[in-house]
């Protein structure tokens, strides 16, 4: 494999990228470029009412208030749906989620989950990951709340391996409020009965290859997370993998040392993908 490599016939040709929580579509300005540069269309989806610029839902933050989980997954469904391939889906954070869900509802060549939130029935909680969500989970009003992080849990919570001048530039031109109900809803789906919003197949055969890739400094979703998320999907044949990379935090995909994130991505995603049918 090689970073070079560009779309070939019947390969994807096109790749998705899904923000997570926190920040928008902006946080993925590198890699759309990047990838752009290798003969990819690349889509980057906001959220619905995401559409503005990161100032502006800063400025008023009624629209992420009022979203709800499946009017995301209802949305990014109907983009993935309209393409003549089915594309490389690649999310971030809380996009790593969306993204487990639509390769569980039959969209995507090959997924690539970045420093994912979990899936329903991963309890692995660690420190970290308690202390960098205590600001939203310590009032349940917050479920009806958009919730923002304040320059110091940003800094813990996402760019911790940066210094603090340079995690409060990447708060300036990224972060933004995030839905509560989100942040709410992987801990209580763990605990209501039925499948919840956040629900996954494990035991699909049917899906897309997945490569779940994580930071070993990420205080919001450390590795012990996604290696929780990776192994619940041990009970299929349908290819699933692993990569941690030493030094990063939640940050990844902005973080120095980047592009090696995003070539890595790329380059599993083309040897993986499935082809369509002949």
């Amino acid at each position: 494999m090689t970073a070079e490599n560009t779309p070939t016939p019947a390969a994807p040709d096109t790749i998705v990228l899904i923000h997570g929580l926190w920040v928008t579509p902006r946080s993925w300005e590198k890699w759309v470029e990047r990838y752009e540069g290798r003969g990819y269309r690349v889509l980057a989806p906001a959220y619905p009412g995401f559409e503005v610029e990161v100032e502006a839902l800063n400025e008023d933050p009624s629209p992420i208030e009022a979203l709800i989980i499946p009017a995301v997954v209802e949305h990014l469904e109907g983009i993935v749906g309209e393409l003549d391939r089915p594309p490389i889906i690649m999310g971030h954070s809380g996009g790593g989620l969306f993204t487990q869900i639509l390769l569980d509802h039959g969209y995507g060549a090959a997924g690539v989950a970045i420093d994912s939130a979990p899936a329903e029935g991963v309890r692995v909680t660690p420190v970290s990951q308690i202390r960098s969500l205590f600001p939203i989970l310590r009032n349940p009003a917050n479920r009806h709340r958009a919730v923002g992080f304040t320059k110091e849990q940003f800094h813990y919570a996402f760019a911790n391996t940066l210094s603090r001048e340079d995690s409060d530039g990447v708060y300036e031109r990224y972060h933004v409020p995030a839905p509560g109900s989100f942040v709410w809803a992987g801990p209580l789906a763990n605990f209501t009965p039925g499948h919840q919003d956040v629900y996954v197949n494990f035991r699909n055969e049917d899906r897309a290859p997945l490569l779940f890739i994580a930071g070993s400094e990420d205080n919001l979703m450390p590795p012990a997370v996604n290696q929780s998320n990776a192994k619940h999907y041990r009970h299929t044949n349908s290819v699933t993998d692993y990569k941690e990379f030493p030094g990063r935090s939640h940050y990844t995909v902005g973080q120095d040392g980047w592009e090696e994130v995003a070539d890595y991505a790329l380059e599993w995603a083309q040897e993986h993908a499935k082809r369509p049918a002949a």
